[in-house]
């Protein structure tokens, strides 16, 4: 099975969901103990869309990241934050 470039499938999640997806940013930060880090930065005015209330779309996203990355036996673990100057 393929690899996944994870920063890139969730940056394509997170795009759709904000007023400014040239500010979106996705980066693979560590893997250690069997889990990928991804860092996930948004503009700072989109960050509450891409949480949610009460964290549901941040859940959302989590759980497709999630699955595609136990198709290929890893765990993953995503950050979500904003990009301030």
């Amino acid at each position: 099975m393929a690899d996944v470039n994870y920063p890139n499938l969730i940056a394509d999640l997170i795009k759709p969901l904000v007023t400014h997806p040239e500010d979106v940013k996705c980066s693979f930060v560590s893997f250690e103990n069997g889990v990928t880090k991804i860092k996930a930065s948004v503009h700072p005015d989109d960050l509450g869309r891409v949480i949610g209330k009460k964290g549901r779309v941040a859940g959302a996203i989590r759980t497709i990241a999630h699955a595609a990355a136990i198709r290929n036996k890893q765990s993953l673990d995503i950050e979500f934050l904003s990009n301030e100057d």
